[in-house]
């Protein structure tokens, strides 16, 4: 009997555009204390303050992303977990969401119902950080606690520089970055400076250099921006990109705490104003497709870009279910550590 099964984590989605499935989903997501590391009361308030308007405004943006088939990242996320299938013979493959469905809870339970007794957990964040794969990590030892699951686990740590996950990437972007083009922008996801201070041990760390290099191992570990900066290095290495043709930059800022810079939004009005007129947009924080590539870069970047005297943004897609991320995931997996 194969009983070592593999649950694909991620962050998850609405239900529907509805403005009310969108307000719960932002409840779920940003009640999270790894999301919004406030004390709960704090938390609570700024959070409730945030729904009065948001839900409506971002059902609104899901709306224009939607697919027929339901949310961009939970089809593409489907379509992941069916292409692994044939290429994890030890047991079944599941979907678990953080937030929304299907849930990790529901993920677990489907696997204990089969008869699975050992879980190789794969959180799909190349990079690491508190707010996705510790929250992910600690759902599962919640649920796990709460429910008394007979399970063993073992658990992909972040990727980001690992070979298979790079080369991967460099060969879904290959068709894009063989066209003509003025600059290629990786645009990762945001993180308030505060969540790497807390892990960060070294006070002189910079949240402002321009390169990994340099940076220690054990500050590599724990901070996001660093893993970011080495995974656009080492992909612009194997892609043979050079100097000046790149560069990095920090997406979907929410509220007013201080995030990591260069801004996503700033940079696209300096590469329009400094006369780019083809610009491609890789998100290389996201293995799947989702509102924070499609609407807030595809359509809103678009447009901001433009106003800023560019021509056209072209959107790289991610690595959904492309045939070498199913094939670098499995290895990946298949040497993932046993979790303590």
């Amino acid at each position: 009997m194969t009983d070592h099964a593999l649950l694909l984590l991620n962050l998850g989605s609405p239900a529907s555009t509805s403005v009310a499935d969108v307000r719960r989903y932002l409840d779920q997501f940003l009640m999270d204390p790894y999301v919004v590391d406030l004390p709960w009361p704090l938390r609570r308030l700024l959070v409730s303050l945030i729904l009065v308007k948001r839900p409506a405004e971002s059902a609104h943006a899901y709306s224009s992303i939607w697919w027929e088939g339901g949310s961009p990242l939970i089809v593409l996320s489907r379509r992941l977990q069916e292409a692994m299938v044939p290429h994890w013979p030890h047991g079944p493959v599941e979907l678990g969401m953080r937030y929304g469905e299907p849930s990790i809870a529901s993920a677990l339970n489907r696997l204990v119902a089969q008869g699975v007794r050992k879980v190789t957990l794969a959180p799909l964040y190349p990079q690491f950080a508190d707010s996705t794969t510790t929250t992910a990590l600690e759902e599962v030892r919640r649920v796990v606690r709460e429910q008394n699951l007979p399970l063993q686990f073992a658990s992909l740590p972040p990727f980001f520089a690992q070979p298979e996950y790079l080369d991967a990437l460099v060969a879904s972007a290959k068709p894009y970055l063989e066209q003509d083009f003025d600059h290629l922008l990786l645009s990762f996801h945001g993180l308030p400076e505060r969540h790497i201070r807390k892990l960060v041990k070294d006070p002189n760390h910079s949240l402002t250099a321009t390169s990994s290099a340099g940076v220690s191992d054990e500050t590599l570990a724990v901070c996001y921006r660093s893993q970011c900066l080495r995974s656009a290095e080492l992909f612009a290495e194997r892609a043979g990109l050079p100097a000046g043709k790149w560069s990095v930059s920090f997406q979907s800022r929410l509220g007013r705490a201080k995030w990591i810079e260069p801004y996503t939004e700033a940079r696209l009005d300096e590469l329009g104003k400094a006369g780019v007129k083809k610009l491609l947009v890789m998100c290389p924080a996201f293995v799947a497709d989702c509102i924070e590539t499609l609407e807030e870069i595809g359509q809103r970047g678009q447009e901001q870009f433009r106003e800023a005297g560019g021509e056209e943004l072209v959107l790289v897609p991610c690595l959904n279910d492309h045939p070498q991320w199913v094939e670098a995931l499995k290895v990946l997996c298949e040497r993932a550590p046993l979790a303590n």
